[in-house]
């Protein structure tokens, strides 16, 4: 599929998805936020695929909603707002809970949206440049892009309150402090950094990684007994998959293994 607005790349199991609208910052326009939802899709569909990056180009990750765009069209401004979160929370929820690992690759500013979208990957590694601010509050709006679902569980309330109230900037050093970030590189470094970890991510047990994502998930809204009968569910089917009897059979006979995402 032809994309106008993002970059689609696969190579070595890799689909690496990039934002590309450098001279807008990346900030979220009906057409990117359209892209970044069918690209997703087809990553997501692609047995080939078997981890998934999301960076942007140039200078940028996301400078979150095209406010330009927000300010040409407020007669309208309700149907934009829907339609624009339906592309960005359709992307969202694919990845979340797609079997396949999500990288978050913060090589810039990641701001409103787009910190919110940064935040919704298995993973994220930052560009030590990079930077992470709500800014929601400074055109006088509530957070969407699952920010306020993923906040309040990774960093605690206060905070998450004192980010949206306040426009505090947080380094990519800071981020990673209060654990919105997994790892920072310098950003002559962060290139390949992230395609190590992604072919890493890529040759493993893709089954295996993809049910632990969901039974995580799952965590936050059921009782102990069903959560374990769901691990139960889960690491038995592990068992059957292709992987988990090649793991099995290599762990016993000391021999490494190759996975195929089976």
């Amino acid at each position: 599929m032809a994309y106008e607005t993002v970059l689609y790349v696969i190579k070595d199991g890799v689909a690496t998805i990039t934002l590309n609208r450098p001279d807008a910052y990346n900030a979220l326009s009906l057409a990117l936020g359209r892209d970044l939802f069918h690209a997703v899709l087809e990553a997501d569909e692609d047995r080939a695929v078997r981890c998934i990056v999301i960076t942007g180009a140039g200078k940028a990750f996301c400078a979150g909603g095209d406010v330009k765009d927000f300010a040409d069209n407020l007669d309208r401004i309700g149907v934009l707002g829907k339609e624009l979160t339906t592309y960005l929370h359709g992307s969202v929820s694919r990845l979340a809970r797609s079997l396949k690992p999500v990288i978050m690759a913060v090589n810039g500013i990641a701001a409103g949206g787009g910190m919110s979208f940064a935040l919704s990957g298995d993973l994220v590694v930052a560009a030590e440049s990079a930077k992470f601010t709500m800014a929601y509050s400074r055109i006088a709006a509530s957070p969407d892009g699952s920010s306020s679902y993923f906040l309040p569980r990774m960093i605690g309330l206060r905070r998450a309150l004192e980010l949206h109230y306040t426009n505090r900037v947080l380094s990519a050093r800071e981020a990673m402090d209060w654990g919105l970030v997994n790892r920072v590189h310098s950003d002559a470094e962060f290139p390949g950094a992230v395609a190590a970890l992604a072919k890493e991510l890529a040759q493993g047990p893709t089954l295996a990684f993809g049910r632990a994502k969901l039974l995580f998930h799952q965590s936050t809204q059921e009782g102990l007994e069903t959560q374990m009968e769901l691990e139960a569910q889960a690491i038995v089917a592990c068992f059957q998959s292709e992987d988990g009897q090649n793991g099995i059979l290599g762990f016993i006979k000391k021999q490494p293994v190759v996975f195929h995402g089976r």
